[in-house]
């Protein structure tokens, strides 16, 4: 997924709601939170993606990847996200888990007599 055509497509949402507080109020989060996200200075979270597709009802499908409906109200859109948070939180765990195969493996390096380092 782009975080550009995802902003982009957040845009879009903060001009129908009359602007980035309107945009806070009707999700409940902070107007700074929404402007962060814009602006690049956070990451775009499913947080933030989940509350846009069931309080707001739009699609997942639209905004995550622009194809689609925008707005749908099908109960699929809410296993759709799940299925989503499922997935990154398995590749969390997996990045977490390669970060500690990295720092093993850099400590069994520093074991090696200078000769076999090279290789």
């Amino acid at each position: 997924m782009s975080d550009e055509a995802i902003i982009k497509r957040l845009k879009v949402i903060v001009q129908e709601h009359g602007g980035q507080l309107g945009l806070a109020g009707a999700i409940g989060v902070d107007q700074g939170f929404i402007s962060k996200v814009i602006n690049k200075k956070q990451d775009i979270s499913y947080y933030l993606i989940r509350k846009l597709c069931f309080q707001l009802k739009y699609s997942p499908e639209w905004l995550i990847l622009g194809t689609g409906e925008k707005k749908i109200n099908k109960p699929e859109s809410a296993k759709l996200i799940t299925e989503i948070q499922m997935m990154r939180t398995e590749v969390d765990i997996l990045h977490a888990r390669m970060r500690a195969y990295e720092i093993e493996l850099k400590e069994l390096r520093g074991h090696l007599p200078e000769e076999k380092k090279a290789v």
